[in-house]
């Protein structure tokens, strides 16, 4: 069993808790993981061993909102443009002005927005499941309204804040249960919520499996499990909360490309990357990418097959 190092960084009003598994050496290359929604630094759990082993100083974030790191009480912070920064403040604060970024599901943004921003201090970039196609022409939940005008969709259901906290936190192994198996290989058609109307709520419209999908055991679980009574689900909704702001914010980005070299990891059966175009304009917008499918893999990449995973990751980190 891994024992795990714990730590707290404080930047821009924010403080973090960051986990490494191991003390690196001090010229290590700093690499920082950045989780999604509904997950934590926990996530990452099989990846910081393979990357300390590698000589790599690998460092899990909780990001705002989740687990024991602050949520702030602004909730329009947690937009692309302030969370890049901080990750950018974070890596300075730990005594690296250069390092890589590495991101999935939400935590997929912020890595693409860090290094687009910083091009001069990431040197490179990796996101699961979630693509960069460049700033969309409009808000996008104007979007999604036009997409999803007749039919419920969780990103316009979670825009409202309370309804889905109210909802969600009532039944949270009932959530986490659903919304973890929804997503992943073992439920290959994921959750089609087109047959149910605006006025649906989410577990209307994922259905409980009665059990945890085969990559998460009961002591995972029971680790996201008490993340989540603890810190609530509005931290972490308002990262959707934010995609209209972000958009606003990053107006003077919409012709910047990200240079450095970047690798895109989505699974086989992962939903996300087909919503949309993003896949087919990311090397219009990121022309120094590789993309990889996983098979027999869904949305939880990194957790569903952690060995291929580590073995892409380690591949790109040590040839560039």
């Amino acid at each position: 069993m891994t024992d795990w190092l714990h730590s707290n960084w404080s930047v821009n009003g924010v403080r973090y808790h960051a986990v490494e598994a191991a003390p690196a050496p001090t010229d290590a290359e700093l690499v920082l993981l950045l989780h999604g929604f509904p997950e934590s630094w926990y996530s990452w759990r099989h990846q910081l061993p393979a990357l300390a082993a590698a000589g790599y100083r690998a460092v899990a974030l909780d990001m705002p909102g989740y687990g024991q790191s602050d949520t702030p009480r602004d909730t329009s912070r947690t937009n692309q443009i302030a969370l890049s920064d901080d990750v950018a403040d974070l890596a300075r604060a730990m005594g690296h002005e250069h390092f890589h970024v590495v991101g999935h599901d939400w935590g997929a943004p912020t890595a693409w927005y860090t290094a687009m921003r910083f091009p001069n201090r990431v040197g490179k970039v990796a996101a699961l499941s979630v693509p960069y196609g460049g700033q969309p022409p409009q808000p996008p939940t104007e979007g999604f309204a036009r997409l999803f005008a007749d039919c419920f969709f969780y990103m316009q259901y979670f825009q409202e804040e309370g309804g889905a906290e109210a909802e969600l936190q009532a039944d949270l192994p009932r959530f986490l249960r659903s919304f973890l198996f929804s997503c992943c290989a073992e439920n290959p058609g994921g959750f089609d919520t087109r047959a149910h109307p605006t006025s649906a709520r989410l577990l209307d419209v994922m259905a409980d499996p009665g059990r945890l999908p085969r990559w998460l055991d009961e002591a995972d679980f029971a680790f996201y499990l008490d993340e989540f009574s603890r810190s609530g689900l509005r931290g972490p909704l308002s990262y959707y909360r934010n995609l209209d702001h972000t958009w606003r914010l990053s107006r003077e980005l919409q012709n910047t490309l990200i240079k450095q070299p970047a690798l895109f990891i989505a699974g086989e059966f992962d939903p996300v990357p087909r919503f949309g175009a993003e896949l087919q304009r990311m090397p219009q917008w990121v022309p120094n990418v590789d993309t990889h499918r996983i098979a027999d893999c869904g949305h939880w990449t990194q957790q569903e097959q952690p060995a291929e995973v580590n073995r892409l990751l380690l591949a790109f980190l040590d040839t560039h």
